[in-house]
């Protein structure tokens, strides 16, 4: 019986979503953040706990994590999953949309990080997953934000699992390319024909890697971005 307990932000649909469900069925107890009021609905029918919040806000981050402490004590992982950024042309973004994506895309992470080290310190261990996307390790002109700052968090991901590999807490980003449990969800984004199954990944496809990494089969692996990109990307 698994008795673990994650956190997963981003979670009332989509790959936040997918990843709350597989875990759940896995035995893990889930914290759930979503803007969406949807997240309640969620963590009822997956018997676990939901706040309505923002990723980008620091009073949110820290209540979730209070939250989850309060109800079961310790936290054994994180499953950080964000909204899709938007696409500008690259200067046509002023200098506030480079900050509040910024604070979503990267300080997020830091903040939530923080948050948890202590509690993992404590208990001995914890597993940490970071959704990027392929485009973090090949930038894309189409896709701004996610090139600049994920590439940042992949460097974050690698100095934490430096710092905090004595104290037995891994970190890793995982970088899909397309992921959808239908098509249609994908509207507005050039999909190529090509793609290696003929679809994209479902989210329950991504989760299972997911769950990997927070496993104890993948207990050496840490500070590294896991391409789930169907060979997309050119970078060694």
């Amino acid at each position: 019986m698994n008795d673990k307990v994650v956190i997963v932000t981003a979670a009332s649909r989509g790959i936040g979503a997918g990843c709350a469900k597989e875990l759940a069925a896995r035995g893990y107890k889930v914290s759930l953040l979503a803007r969406s009021a949807s997240v309640s609905d969620l963590a009822q029918s997956l018997q676990g706990i939901a706040l309505q919040g923002s990723l980008a806000s620091a009073t949110d981050l820290a209540t979730l994590v209070t939250n989850t402490l309060d109800k079961w004590g310790r936290i054994d992982g994180v499953v950080m999953s964000f909204g899709d950024p938007p696409r500008p042309d690259l200067l046509d973004i002023s200098d506030q949309m480079w900050l509040d994506n910024f604070e979503m895309l990267f300080l997020s992470v830091v903040r939530l990080v923080r948050l948890v080290t202590k509690p993992m310190q404590q208990q001995g261990g914890g597993a940490m997953v970071m959704i990027s996307a392929s485009d973090s390790q090949e930038p894309s002109l189409s896709t701004p934000f996610s090139g600049t700052l994920r590439a940042a968090m992949a460097g974050f991901v690698k100095l934490y699992a430096k710092r905090y590999r004595c104290d037995l807490i891994r970190i890793n980003a995982i970088a899909p390319y397309f992921v959808a449990d239908d098509i249609t969800e994908l509207e507005g984004w050039t999909v190529p024909d090509d793609l290696m199954w003929g679809r994209p990944a479902t989210y329950q496809e991504l989760a299972k890697a997911v769950t990997f990494l927070l496993s104890d089969d993948a207990k050496f692996i840490s500070g590294t971005t896991l391409k789930v990109d169907e060979a997309y990307s050119g970078a060694i």
